[in-house]
């Protein structure tokens, strides 16, 4: 993810962060103003450390998140994993491609305009941490996150990134969270997707025109109409007509990146317009769950570290502390996965 996978044959991951950013436009119009250039870095945000071992995540949120102080001590035996020129640099960059309009829950612009908050940003710093390092959080464009890894000048990418095997050949990936799609329906509605797309006869469902979520769901009508049965698909020129849609019962539901589906679940919630989760799917199909992963330049040494990081702070809790401040806790993993298998080449 970011941006919703695959529509031609570009890298899968590709669209799907494009598809949550449409849903920053309303929140971040004055935060853009803040995110004009190219790369910006940001590295004494309230959001970071406010004290050695203490991590404030869901900062400046805006009410996307529940913001929690999150207790992070350095391990010793996971920063002598570094590699020397990063311990001793003392700092880990850690790139972010949210430019220009930003994806929430996921990164964008926070609350006093200037700092990137979000899920991502918060288990770089999170990382980073457990490292001893001082997180230094650098955004730029998707384009130019990797850019900043190829060059070396940015030590991992914590951007939403689709474990794929064609990324494998530049990169290597410490896995941390389920890539998912969701379906999104009223709170009031009592139905659940549990992988079974039969559920789906006789609903009508909104989806996003040219994204993965679109070419599972032309081929889950397909089937049901072999079988008889009938599933209606809407196109809307934008969320908030698709959502005004879903409100006014137009809709059954809403099919899009799960990370969307928990940021307009949580910014909803308590109002007549209220949503719910109605279940999630892998974004990489019925044979393969697709992985998020941490992303750094193949062979430089940085992957166990970060992947032994991310495991520490599962094991000892504040990886579910960090996802439940999200609302993401439906896209856990039980461990870091270091290079799983990946989107196939052949996926299109």
């Amino acid at each position: 993810m970011p941006r919703p996978t695959l529509r031609t044959p570009r890298p899968a991951g590709v669209r799907t962060r494009t598809a949550l950013a449409a849903t920053a436009v309303g929140a971040l119009l004055l935060g853009l103003a803040a995110c004009g250039s190219d790369s910006s870095a940001d590295d004494s945000a309230p959001a970071a450390a406010t004290a050695k071992g203490a991590v404030v995540v869901g900062a400046l949120s805006n009410g996307a998140a529940k913001q929690t102080t999150l207790t992070v001590p350095e391990v010793a035996s996971i920063r002598a994993e570094l590699p020397t020129s990063v311990r001793d640099s003392g700092q880990l960059v850690v790139g972010e491609g949210f430019l220009p309009s930003g994806s929430p829950p996921l990164g964008y612009v926070g609350t006093d305009q200037k700092t990137l908050t979000g899920a991502e940003p918060d288990l770089g710093r999170l990382v980073a941490s457990v490292l001893g390092l001082k997180p230094v959080i650098s955004n730029a464009t998707w384009d130019n996150l990797f850019v900043g890894i190829d060059s070396g000048r940015t030590n991992v990418g914590f951007s939403n990134i689709t474990d794929t095997e064609q990324r494998k050949e530049k990169y290597d990936f410490a896995c941390y969270r389920q890539d998912n799609l969701g379906f999104e329906t009223r709170k009031s509605d009592n139905w659940t997707f549990n992988g079974d797309y039969h559920v789906l006869a006789g609903k009508t469902v909104a989806v996003g025109s040219g994204t993965n979520q679109e070419k599972i769901l032309l081929e889950w009508q397909s089937k049901l109409k072999a079988e008889g049965k009938k599933l209606d698909i809407k196109y809307y020129q934008d969320n908030n007509s698709t959502y005004l849609a879903l409100s006014s019962k137009k809709i059954d539901a809403y099919f899009e990146p799960n990370p969307s589906v928990a940021y307009h679940v949580t910014t909803t919630a308590g109002t007549p317009q209220a949503t719910r989760s109605a279940g999630t799917y892998s974004g990489a199909g019925a044979s393969l769950q697709g992985l998020i992963c941490a992303t750094t330049k193949k062979d430089d040494g940085l992957v166990k570290p970060v992947a032994d990081a991310i495991t520490y702070l599962i094991k000892n809790g504040q990886y579910a502390q960090w996802l439940a401040a999200w609302n993401l806790s439906n896209e856990a993993l039980p461990s870091a996965q270091i290079n799983p298998p990946g989107l196939p080449l052949t996926n299109s």
